[in-house]
């Protein structure tokens, strides 16, 4: 004799614009028909504190771990069931809890599409970008899959922050700064040629001073590839500017580290035929 309150479906007709829900109401946000209530619940009763205590001190991070699982087997239509404690989990004390979730929003933005994401997801994610860098780094890992998934509007408002990525709690974190140019390289193709060149141009050149060659020997490939999406672009003059810019801060540099720079750029630049020979030239 199953309540018959489990094949309760919640749709967006239901949705109180108040947001203060009687008991009854805030019961019923909860249901649905996927499957058993009774194991819905238990799931959703891992973020209470005294299950920490109780159960197992590492409780909220298996909840943070699961919750993609849990939100595909409901289907985006249940999401309501799930929000709550997305968002409990999101502001967790634990950089733990915080950071598996950083790892896993863009499969999220999947499962819940554009409209979720924007009005659900978004939030979270601008919150973990100022986060500590332990949490960062899982949106910066994931930051490709997670922006084309947005409209080009709201993605342009995350070039202002791109910048704010080469900032890391401890300058030795040289990985964090690695991982930012192989995630620029695949930006690329989201984004206009002014886009590029007002914005994606002036952190490649400071990745490319960089003091590890590990990350100086990715920003050569992030400027080569940078090189050939402006060239393709309609408007040549960018690809132009850009490679002034090469020869006036690298060829003519005073340090030898900036005129070697230049060469492995050219290198790269004619090992990937990114340009033709005459422009090359």
């Amino acid at each position: 004799n199953m309540d018959s309150t489990l094949h309760y479906i919640h749709n967006d007709s239901d949705l109180s614009t108040n947001s203060s829900f009687s008991p009854e109401e805030e019961r019923k946000s909860k249901v649905q028909d996927v499957v058993p209530q009774a194991l819905l619940d238990q799931y959703l009763s891992m973020t209470d504190p005294s299950r920490a205590q109780t159960v197992d001190n590492e409780i909220a991070k298996h909840c943070a771990y699961s919750l993609p699982g849990v939100a595909l087997t409901l289907g985006r239509q249940n999401w309501h069931c799930l929000k709550d404690t997305y968002e409990t989990l999101a502001s967790d004390m634990q950089w733990k809890v915080r950071r598996t979730l950083a790892f896993s929003i863009h499969e999220l933005a999947v499962i819940l599409g554009d409209q979720l994401t924007a009005g659900d997801l978004v939030p979270v994610f601008n919150g973990f970008l100022k986060d500590l860098d332990e949490v960062r780094i899982g949106v910066l890992k994931h930051l490709h899959d997670f922006l084309k998934l947005l409209h080009l509007d709201k993605r342009r408002e995350y070039l202002y922050q791109l910048q704010e990525f080469l900032v890391t709690d401890n300058s030795r974190n040289w990985r964090f700064r690695a991982e930012l140019a192989e995630q620029l390289i695949l930006l690329l193709d989201l984004y206009s040629a002014r886009d590029i060149y007002d914005y994606l141009r002036p952190i490649a050149f400071s990745l490319c001073a960089d003091k590890v060659s590990s990350v100086r020997w990715i920003s050569y490939k992030l400027v080569s590839e940078m090189v050939k999406k402006l060239y393709m672009a309609s408007t040549s003059t960018f690809v132009v500017d850009l490679m002034n810019e090469l020869v006036e801060k690298f060829c003519r540099c005073r340090k030898w580290s900036g005129r070697q720079t230049f060469v492995f750029i050219c290198q790269t630049i004619s090992e990937d035929d990114c340009l033709p020979m005459d422009q090359f030239s």
